[in-house]
């Protein structure tokens, strides 16, 4: 198991390098406009001047290695434009904690709703609740998602009386953002959860608990529904950590002061040092949910070893 993991994250690191390294390079090929506020008002001489202060003009190489020198250290580099000469990390600070607060009730309303309509799809197969959730999830995956977002939003602040203009410390406002945020993973969840509980219901095992005089109900949640949820686990802190850092255009939508809004933004502002922080914290996520996935199927089935290949005795 510590092998397994230590192997895991030397390539979780070096899948890290080479998605900094791309970005970080390809970044360098954009306009330089992305470097100065007042890049218009700038004469030539003072553009060559800040661009040598900053280390634009040194070879890529010295450059590549100036900038994860200064990760190693904490340093994202220094916003030009978005927020002039303030670090990248103070500006991510005062975003994280909007995008976690959103994340974090989104995902636990998909948990809560998505995990039991999936087991309950399984225990009534084919019957009318089946039937019922398959049409939401039907319609949840064929709808292109900015869809009902814009439904959700559109009848959505008329019936619950909020305005278009988000305010962080009236909860109303954080209902219709939580609720788009969920559909999609609860969607996920309960299509997959169904799926599995199906496949484990027809496995030797189960047969022999029901000829054994288990009930239908006790059958289907004390031992198809641990069973099932083991393959789904894996997928769970992915998704949890995707939803944390905040949904693009959701915190557009609503004018979410988060992480989506913010990378937008940076975006069409063309600061570049803003946008390289933003990708390291998508990449560093994007990986540590990979590797919390196995982790936590290990812990939730001991059957799995991973520091053995298949075979080994």
């Amino acid at each position: 198991m510590i092998k397994y993991l230590g192997k895991r994250i030397a390539r979780s690191l070096l899948t890290l390098v080479i998605i900094l390294t791309v970005v970080f390079c390809l970044l360098r090929l954009m306009p330089i406009e992305g470097y100065f506020q007042n890049f218009d008002k700038m004469t030539s001489q003072q553009i060559q001047v800040s661009l040598k202060e900053m280390g634009l003009t040194d070879p890529l190489p010295v450059q590549i290695l100036r900038f994860f020198k200064g990760l190693l250290q904490g340093d994202l580099g220094v916003s030009r434009i978005y927020r002039a000469n303030v670090p990248v990390s103070e500006v991510l600070a005062d975003k994280i904690p909007v995008s976690l607060k959103l994340g974090g009730w989104s995902m636990i309303v998909s948990l809560f709703v998505g995990l039991p309509l999936g087991a309950l799809m399984a225990r009534y197969k084919y019957q009318w609740f089946d039937r019922i959730g398959t049409l939401f999830i039907v319609c949840i995956q064929a709808v292109p998602a900015a869809v009902y977002f814009l439904y959700i939003q559109l009848y959505g602040t008329s019936l619950i009386n909020v305005g278009l203009l988000f305010q962080m410390d009236n909860p109303k406002y954080w209902v219709l953002p939580v609720i788009s945020m969920s559909l999609g993973n609860i969607a996920f969840y309960g299509m997959w959860l169904r799926r599995y509980m199906v496949d484990e219901s027809n496995k030797d095992y189960v047969k022999l608990a029901k000829a054994k005089g288990m009930s239908e109900g006790s059958v289907m949640f004390k031992h198809i529904f641990r069973n099932a949820f083991v393959p789904l686990a894996q997928y769970i802190p992915t998704a949890f950590l995707n939803t944390v850092i905040g949904s693009i255009y959701i915190e557009s939508l609503y004018s979410i002061p988060g992480m989506g809004g913010l990378l937008v933004t940076v975006i069409k502002k063309h600061d570049n040092t803003m946008v390289q922080g933003i990708v390291l914290l998508y990449a560093c996520v994007g990986v540590l949910g990979l590797l919390a996935g196995d982790l936590l199927m290990v812990l939730l089935d001991p059957r799995i070893s991973l520091g053995k290949k298949e075979g080994d005795r």
